[in-house]
C-alpha cells in the first residue's frame, strides 16, 4: 500500500464520561503525556508519510496545550457529537485532497498501545481487499447470556468460535467508507465504529488479528495498565 495514499482519522472530540475525569480521556496523562500526543506520535512514527486529520470538540480547550498541535502533518477538523459524526466531518474536510481509491485508517484517541507490527501487518492485508478491514481479537474468555428479565442471571453459554473484539484501527477505502457513514447517519442507523457502517451496506471487512494488549482507555485502572504495557512496547 503505498502511504502517499494513507490518510489517518483520530477522532478526539468525545467527553469520556465514564472516566469521570475534569478533562476529556484524551487529555488525561500517562507518565506526564497526554494520551491523544502519545496515540499521534506513535501512529506517525509508524506510517510517517501519512496525512492526518484530528476532528475536536467546539468546545476543547486542551488541544492547544498538546505537543500534536505544532506538527505541521496534522490538521484539525470540528468534531461531531458522535463517532460517525466526527469521522464524516473528517473525510469531508479530506476531500479536496482524498481520492475515493485511497485508504482511511481510524483510531481510537485513546488506544495509545497500538503496536507498529499490527500496524503494518494491517495494512498489508488490506491492501489487496477492495473494502478495507479491522484489527480485532478473538474471544478468549467464556461468555455468558444473561436474561432479560433479570440481567443477574445467567440463562446460557454463548459459543465463542467464531466472536471477536473488534480494536482500532480500521481501514477503508475513502469513497466506500464516506458513502456508508453518509447513508447510516440519514437513516439514523447507530454505529459504533466504521466496520459496523461497511456492514450496514453489505460490506464484509477483513478480520485481521492483533494483539490483545491494544486497549481502549475506558475507566481509571485502565491508565496504570496503559503505561504498563507501553513500558513493554
Amino acid at each position: 500500500m503505498p502511504e502517499a495514499s494513507l490518510w489517518l482519522i483520530v477522532p478526539a472530540a468525545g467527553v469520556g464520561q465514564r472516566m469521570a475525569a475534569e478533562c476529556p480521556k484524551q487529555y488525561l496523562r500517562v507518565d506526564g503525556e497526554y494520551i491523544l500526543d502519545i496515540t499521534l506520535r506513535r501512529l506517525l512514527a509508524a506510517l510517517p508519510a501519512a496525512g492526518c486529520m484530528v476532528p475536536l470538540s467546539s468546545t476543547d480547550s486542551w488541544w492547544a496545550g498538546t505537543n500534536a498541535s505544532s506538527d505541521s502533518r496534522i490538521a484539525t477538523c470540528a468534531g461531531g457529537n458522535e463517532r460517525a459524526n466526527s469521522v464524516l466531518n473528517a473525510l469531508q474536510a479530506l476531500a479536496p485532497k482524498a481520492k475515493n481509491d485511497d485508504w482511511v485508517l481510524v483510531h481510537d484517541a485513546a488506544r495509545p498501545c497500538v503496536a507498529a507490527n499490527d500496524l503494518k501487518r494491517l495494512l498489508e492485508k488490506v491492501g489487496a481487499h477492495s473494502v478495507g478491514g479491522i484489527l480485532a481479537a478473538p474471544v478468549t474468555d467464556t461468555l455468558k447470556m444473561a436474561s432479560p428479565r433479570a440481567p443477574d442471571t445467567v440463562t446460557s453459554t454463548v459459543d465463542r468460535r467464531h466472536l471477536w473484539r473488534a480494536l482500532t484501527p480500521q481501514v477503508f477505502r475513502y469513497g466506500l467508507l464516506r458513502d456508508a457513514l453518509q447513508r447510516a447517519l440519514n437513516q439514523g442507523v447507530a454505529l459504533t465504529d466504521e466496520a459496523s457502517a461497511m456492514e450496514q451496506v453489505g460490506h464484509g471487512p477483513l478480520l485481521v488479528e492483533g494483539r490483545p494488549d491494544n486497549i481502549k482507555i475506558t475507566v481509571p485502572a485502565d491508565l496504570a495498565l496503559a503505561g504498563f504495557i507501553l513500558g513493554q512496547l
